[in-house]
């Protein structure tokens, strides 16, 4: 068996896609690449994907399906995955060879202890185009380092302080046992992706390294502001998918009073992005969205609606007048810091 599979979803990557899947080979008979070319019509991804594939046979793998979005991809790649451990790593992201390394040599160790390891975290950077100074997402003074943890260990999260697809890795059954099915051609599933495993977590393990470098610069890029509100209707379609597994799944997510605070932290920043986008793009009609999904909320539990509206970004979000308007400017500008959209 692999110590870990990798996914990478592609769609009409053949610009990016090399510098990927070369950072990922570093990982040698370790590890199983599944490139999975998501229905690419434009250019050369499915042959180069077939290049790789036939050139490390032991170690790449290339599926071909129709296109389906970024989520359906993922979902081939949990279904395909035979490793231990499972990982996505977007097509024009990459990986940090001595971190890497590092992220192997722990999970090599790990996974013949006494405790079944999860969810191994590791740091992402921001790689800017243009930035010189990037910034590192890490979680030092959150969790604890080096060390076999659970939720009761963590600390408070603060604004800002997610874990997102990029420093996560999963344990494969988990994540097919689950039962987790990211929608297909919706956008943001990735916030999906890091919410519904989260009540099957039991033992984590924090590793202070800079593993994954998240690029961001392109214009076409699903985190642009611009294209973010162009597609409204799916991010309130993943904020909904979330509200329903939050409310379905409460009691088992209420046994455990920090992972269901983060948890309630998480939505909260989600629907505040869906919030201050409909805000920002000042149609009427996204307006009308905004007050839509605050009423599908408050139809499907009150009480997590409540207390969504009078925690502090959510009360922003729905606070009318100049002063309203005021304070989901200061929630936008916390949602960017988050997001790094433009």
């Amino acid at each position: 068996m692999k110590l870990l599979s990798i996914a990478i979803p592609c769609y009409n990557s053949e610009n990016y896609m090399r510098k990927c899947i070369e950072s990922l080979l570093v990982g040698g008979e370790d590890v199983e690449i599944l490139i999975v070319d998501d229905g690419s019509t434009k250019d050369r991804t499915a042959e180069i994907a077939d290049e790789y594939a036939a050139k490390y046979p032991t170690i790449i793998k290339a599926i071909h399906k129709e296109n389906g979005g970024h989520g359906s991809a993922v979902n081939v790649g949990i279904a395909n995955a035979t490793g231990l451990y499972f990982k996505v790593v977007d097509s024009d992201d990459w990986v940090k060879e001595d971190a890497y390394r590092e992220i192997l040599d722990t999970l090599r160790r790990l996974a013949g202890g006494d405790r079944v390891l999860d969810m191994l975290i590791s740091n992402f950077v921001y790689d800017k185009e243009g930035e010189k100074h990037k910034k590192v997402m890490q979680y030092r003074h959150i969790l604890p380092k080096n060390q076999m943890f659970t939720w009761e260990d963590c600390r408070h999260f603060t604004k800002g302080h997610y874990i997102l697809m990029h420093s996560v890795i999963f344990r494969t059954r988990l994540l097919q046992d689950c039962g987790i099915q990211l929608p297909e051609k919706t956008f943001y599933v990735d916030n999906i992706y890091v919410f519904e495993p989260l009540p099957y977590v039991k033992n984590m393990y924090y590793l202070d390294v800079n593993f994954y470098r998240y690029y961001i610069g392109r214009e076409d890029q699903s985190v642009n502001e611009s294209i973010m509100i162009s597609r409204i209707d799916q991010q309130i379609k993943v904020n909904k998918i979330m509200v329903d597994y939050m409310v379905e799944n409460k009691t088992r997510i209420m046994e455990n009073k920090r992972l269901y605070q983060y948890m309630f932290n998480y939505l909260e920043i989600v629907t505040t992005v869906s919030s201050v986008l409909m805000i920002r793009s000042g149609t009427e009609e996204n307006l009308m969205k905004k007050k839509e999904l605050w009423q599908y909320l408050k139809n499907k539990d009150k009480k997590l609606y409540y207390k969504l509206r009078r925690g502090i970004m959510g009360g922003a979000m729905n606070l009318p007048g100049r002063g309203g308007r005021k304070l989901s400017v200061e929630g936008y500008k916390i949602c960017q810091k988050i997001f790094k959209f433009n």
